[in-house]
């Protein structure tokens, strides 16, 4: 909302300077953007009148004038298209400085001397117009100041405000704050009933009540829009970012700047018949003022007569029927309230944003159409003449808003803002807003509020009024005071930021990213699951929700390797949506992606890549977080996204809760990755979860260790030979460790050799060879029995 300062302080005077002003508007809710100079800075020019224009007589586009200033008559040397004899234009005399620091001063122009400047918009930094002179009304007095002529020491405020205060974006609407702000008495526009000249009217059928509840519309004959518009208006409405275009589109935009109403002038000849607020019918056409042609959709509500639509209700009137200078002379004057549910989005959906649809989507009082029509009859039929016919206000009071009634409490107020205010105070903060309080009891009243704000509804709206008015800044400030107890950190779990700090340690970097993912990327990681999908999606490629963090974490992973990061580590926790709104299943995750060297680049290190081994010391360190490793186990599998023969499935007394491998290869071609990408994925609900640690009393005894290389079929597993020989080693069992893998000569093919340390301890005697021999005995038969071990010799 763009406003000029002088037309606000016509209408209210809160005494205060202009900084204190827009600092003060910012701090009740109405943030200002930017405060501008109507015009640049510059000083010495005048109004003067054009005495006489005659031809240079070296030069075919120069003029030379006499021009008065109202003192004195001087010579001017003009190339200016419009100059001409009797014209009043801005006049820099000889010592003005103009904006830029531009000093004028006498000069020669082929050979004929000119003492001062005739100037354009541009050149004051009124406007960018550029075309020639500008043009000062009439009645400019002769000599005065064009600052004071034109009330150029005047700012334009822009004002962002929030879309529950449509009442601001008017005039009247921000006088009423800054008089609420201020407590000073506000001047609105007096409005006075034209009485009717004739009775011709338009009939008007409301088919869509509950979108357009109020239709308010008036006949004006014999307009003559050939009269200019007052270039007092024509400045108010500049100031206000508007574009003047005849006098009838300019009074309606200034009625809807001033009241905040905005109308609509239709050529009456051009209506047949009566009028229908109606919803458009689908793919029907109209062809709009900014002269494009759309189609419209069952939802669009309509201004149409009984042949073809009009107009999109709230957005922008048609071609066909809007008004024409030199052809229209009988206009149809609309001014309607339109439920903001039925006009919201709708411009957008068709290209637009117009100063009425941005109103409209806000909410507009419903009591205003009426005093609207009267405002600009007023000023129409002293600007283009013509009579006025009776006002027809057409209406479902069903469908009208109702007026709030809401009952404020005193103490309230103190538990909201910490602040004790008598009840004259908070009486003395409302009543300016135009609330009526009502008293019930002492500190609490019933509150009537008024059409116009349509955003106080309940109590805590009141509240927030009262904060506003009386200040933000003047509210007290105390710190929260409770009384905090350490929460205890149970030992048996690891919690998420304890894995978050683990896996930083090893180098891993933490994403977030989107919940929603590209279906297709949905479907490469979960073909048997049906993908949840979006009904309002930021996009097509984001459009489903995930059911995996790993999705997003390879396209952060693509994301680096295209601007060159060849070493990647990053990891995300978050969750998963696994199923369909009504059986919808949450699942805390954790994932890792890794790709490129196994460690950073420095002259003392190699140049290995990661393999899967890395990313397993990674899971296994997390595994062990909460103590309790040795119930987790890797299993062969087979699983989507990942690569044949290099994925696991990581189990928990015998229940899946994750898996890790290398990204498949297909995959990574889809993704245009072109290096080894290794990952991991786990609940993490079921590896924080873990065992309380227990003391044991250290032995004093030697251990005894026994190494058994053994040759086994290639396909078994290590993890399960290991638990088979833990299961037969006895109970003084103190450490199992795989320390060698071999295969090639002197092991049959298809067969793999296994070295296996065990060492054995106890807690209170020495142990015996006959006992550790025969505890390595029961160890070779088990795995000769289940496994066809043998020792390698």
């Amino acid at each position: 909302m763009n406003f000029s300062e002088q037309w606000l302080r016509s209408l209210v005077d809160p005494q205060a300077s202009r900084e204190e002003l827009v600092a003060r508007l910012s701090m009740a809710g109405l943030e200002v953007d930017a405060v501008t100079p109507v015009a640049g800075v510059f000083s010495g020019v005048v109004v003067g009148e054009v005495l006489s224009a005659e031809q240079h007589p070296d030069a075919d586009k120069l003029r030379v004038c006499q021009v008065s200033d109202g003192a004195q008559t001087v010579q001017i040397v003009c190339g200016a298209p419009n100059v001409r004899a009797g014209l009043k234009v801005p006049f820099a005399r000889v010592g003005a400085m103009l904006p830029g620091d531009f000093k004028i001063s006498k000069a020669k122009l082929r050979g004929v001397e000119s003492f001062g400047m005739l100037c354009s918009a541009s050149e004051l930094q009124i406007s960018d117009e550029n075309d020639g002179l500008l043009e000062l009304p009439s009645d400019a007095v002769v000599g005065q100041c064009v600052r004071d002529s034109l009330h150029l020491n005047d700012v334009c405020i822009e004002v962002d405000l929030t879309p529950n205060r449509g009442d601001c974006l008017s005039l009247q609407g921000l006088a009423r704050e800054v008089g609420a702000l201020y407590n000073v008495p506000v001047q609105l526009p007096a409005i006075t009933a034209v009485a009717a000249s004739h009775e011709q009217t338009v009939a008007v059928e409301l088919a869509a009540a509950q979108a357009c509840p109020r239709y308010a519309g008036r006949v004006i004959t014999g307009v003559d829009l050939t009269q200019p518009t007052p270039a007092w208006m024509i400045e108010r409405l500049q100031r206000s970012d508007i574009r003047s275009i005849d006098p009838v589109v300019d009074v309606t935009n200034y009625v809807m700047i001033e009241l905040g109403q905005p109308l609509h002038a239709f050529d009456l000849a051009q209506i047949n018949g009566s009028i229908c607020v109606r919803m458009a019918q689908e793919n029907e056409q109209i062809t709009l003022l900014d002269g494009q042609e759309i189609k419209l959709k069952a939802n669009t509500l309509v201004i149409a007569d009984q042949q073809r639509a009009l107009a999109i209700a709230g957005v922008m009137g048609g071609a066909g029927s809007g008004v024409e200078v030199g052809k229209t002379t009988d206009i149809f004057l609309e001014s309607a309230f339109f439920e903001p549910v039925a006009i919201a989005g709708k411009a957008r959906s068709y290209g637009l944003h117009t100063d009425a649809s941005h109103r409209f989507e806000r909410g507009v009082d419903w009591q205003l159409p009426a005093q609207a029509i009267e405002r600009a009859t007023e000023l129409l039929l002293s600007i283009v003449g013509g009579s006025a016919g009776p006002v027809s206000v057409t209406e479902d009071a069903q469908h009208l808003p109702k007026l709030a009634s809401i009952t404020l409490r005193a103490e309230r107020v103190k538990q909201m803002f910490g602040l004790s205010l008598s009840n004259e105070q908070i009486e003395s903060l409302l009543i300016p807003l135009g609330l009526k309080l009502t008293t019930q009891a002492s500190g609490v009243w019933t509150v009537d509020v008024p059409s116009h704000r349509f955003d106080i509804t309940i109590e805590v709206d009141l509240l927030e009024e009262i904060g506003r008015l009386y200040g933000y800044d003047q509210l007290p400030v105390r710190y929260p005071a409770a009384r905090l107890a350490p929460q205890a950190q149970t030992e048996a779990q690891a919690q998420l930021p304890v894995l978050r700090r683990l896996l930083v340690a090893r180098g891993y970097q933490e994403a977030i990213t989107y919940s929603f993912i590209e279906p297709e990327l949905f479907t490469a990681f979960h073909p048997e699951l049906k993908a949840l999908t979006l009904a309002n999606p930021i996009s097509a490629e984001l459009s489903v929700m995930r059911a995996s963090l790993l999705p997003g974490l390879l396209k952060a992973l693509q994301h680096n390797l295209n601007r060159q990061q060849d070493r990647v580590r990053l990891f995300e926790s978050g969750l998963r949506f696994v199923g369909q709104l009504e059986d919808l299943k949450q699942e805390r995750m954790l994932a890792g992606v890794i790709t490129g060297a196994r460690l950073p680049e420095l002259w003392t290190h190699g140049k290995d890549t990661v393999d899967y081994y890395d990313i397993k010391a990674d899971v296994e360190a997390l595994l062990g977080a909460a103590g309790d490793r040795d119930s987790f186990t890797f299993v062969p599998c087979q699983q989507h996204a990942f690569h044949p023969g290099q994925c696991a499935r990581i189990e928990r007394n015998g229940q899946a809760v994750g898996f890790v491998g290398t990204l498949h290869p297909q995959l990574a071609t889809e993704l245009d990755i072109d290096q080894q990408v290794l990952m991991f994925e786990v609940e993490l609900d079921a590896i924080s979860a873990g065992r309380l640690p227990t003391f044991s009393e250290l032995s004093r005894f030697p251990e005894v260790r026994r190494d058994l290389a053994l040759v086994v079929n290639a396909d078994i597993p290590a993890q399960q030979l290991m638990d088979a020989m833990r299961s037969a080693a006895g109970e003084w069992l103190t450490q199992i460790r795989l320390f060698d893998v071999y295969q090639g000569k002197g092991v049959e093919e298809g067969c793999k050799s296994l070295a296996v340390g065990l060492t054995w301890q106890h807690p209170s005697r020495t142990l015996t060879d006959d006992e550790v021999s025969a505890a390595t005995q029961a160890i070779l038969t088990l795995l000769s029995d289940k496994f066809s071990a043998i020792l390698r010799k």
